[in-house]
């Protein structure tokens, strides 16, 4: 008896009787369980559910629901007593109708539904797309300003020629002492911007 107690503590974990149920295998999928609903697939049924939620909002239900309404009438009112189904306050009617909105209203709104989230995920994206946008056109304006920085730093022709002629005059004033001579470089254009300078 003694050594079936020490192979049931060995088995056991810590804190766990012997009565409790066995370890479920992480391993091994559980089994199905059994549902007593019908299942059905929500996808399909959302896009049923659409389907008939945009035919209810079109001019043809419209009048499709109108002529049935019409014809419901004219019969139940002018046809031989015997055949009439619905005598005159129409209650089969109004039950038939009801029965109608009572199931439209909650397909429209399930189409609602599916059209929300969809319009979240087009809005999220575009979100997205956005904060894209952004970031490009802050680093496209970080490059231009450097660009601008950097071409503000650029020694053009005229800025040249006139520190070549200031050089020479330095020179020629301490050679000579203070002589003023014509220029070495003349400007062959007026001191403003060149074109080829851009």
């Amino acid at each position: 008896m003694v050594p079936e107690r020490e192979s049931l503590r060995e088995r056991t974990p810590a804190g766990a009787t012997a009565a409790s149920r066995p370890r479920t295998r992480l391993d091994q999928p559980l089994p199905r369980r059994r549902r007593f609903l019908p299942e059905y697939d929500p996808e399909a049924f959302g896009r049923l559910s659409e389907r008939i939620a945009r035919f209810l909002g079109t001019g043809r239900f419209i009048v499709w629901m109108t002529v049935v309404i019409i014809l419901w009438v004219v019969w139940n009112i002018f046809a031989p007593r015997g055949l009439r189904f619905d005598e005159y306050p129409f209650i089969f009617l109004t039950l038939m109708l009801s029965l109608q909105a009572s199931y439209a209203a909650p397909l429209i709104l399930l189409a609602q539904n599916r059209q929300d989230d969809r319009d979240r995920v087009n809005l999220e994206q575009d979100r997205k797309q956005n904060e894209r946008s952004i970031a490009d056109t802050e680093y496209l304006t970080r490059e231009i300003a450097s660009l601008r920085i950097g071409l503000g730093e650029v020694a053009t022709r005229d800025w040249i020629r006139s520190e070549l002629q200031d050089m020479v005059k330095e020179m020629e004033e301490r050679q000579n002492g203070h002589r003023h001579d014509p220029v070495v470089f003349p400007a062959e254009r007026s001191r403003g911007r060149d074109a080829d300078d851009r």
